[in-house]
């Protein structure tokens, strides 16, 4: 109902979720051992202006890039995987909120994403509003699914929301029609 609180535990689907992992240790470990101002925010999957994202980083971006450009794009497993997106200016919204809050907040874990409110399957969702930004059907091709993929990440980001009043502000289909407007 909430998603994916930030005491479920860690298990690192690829050496990408590897590194993120390690970094976020080391934030930890830093606080707690050397009384370091650090804190972990958990992304989701970010997205918006000027990235440049392509298919295996930055998913979002690189659908719409595709759309506007004409390029093939690769739906691997079924297309019906779900994410919470969340919007850069929401994101560094948050990270503001962090540094105000930093003394108080030293060496805590936030989830920082959409949330349940600002999930998006994959391509059965996502596809039909590229369609309506486009004015046609985007075509895709299929391919099997990936190690590591996730079918379903939604973050539960109750905790950023009552420790640093933080919450998105801006949906996705607001989102990625600024985004579609700006690779266009």
């Amino acid at each position: 109902v909430h998603g994916i609180p930030e005491t479920y535990p860690l298990d690192f689907h690829s050496p990408y979720g590897c590194s993120k992992g390690t970094g976020d240790q080391y934030m930890l470990d830093y606080a707690r051992i050397y009384g370091l101002k650090t804190m972990v925010f958990r992304q989701s999957c970010i997205y918006g202006q000027r990235q440049f994202g392509v298919e295996d980083q930055g998913w979002v971006a690189h659908f719409v890039i595709a759309t506007v450009k004409n390029r093939p794009i690769t739906i691997y497993g079924d297309g019906k995987q779900v994410r919470d997106l969340l919007h850069v200016q929401d994101l560094v919204h948050a990270y503001e909120l962090g540094l105000q809050h930093i003394e108080a907040q030293r060496g805590e874990v936030f989830n920082v994403g959409g949330g349940p409110q600002n999930t998006l399957s994959i391509w059965t969702e996502f596809g039909p509003l590229l369609a309506d930004l486009a004015g046609y059907e985007v075509p895709a091709k299929w391919g099997d699914w990936r190690p590591g993929d996730q079918r379903v990440f939604i973050t539960d980001i109750r905790k950023i929301r009552e420790q640093l009043g933080w919450q998105p502000t801006i949906s996705p289909r607001q989102g990625i029609q600024e985004l579609y407007s700006w690779v266009s």
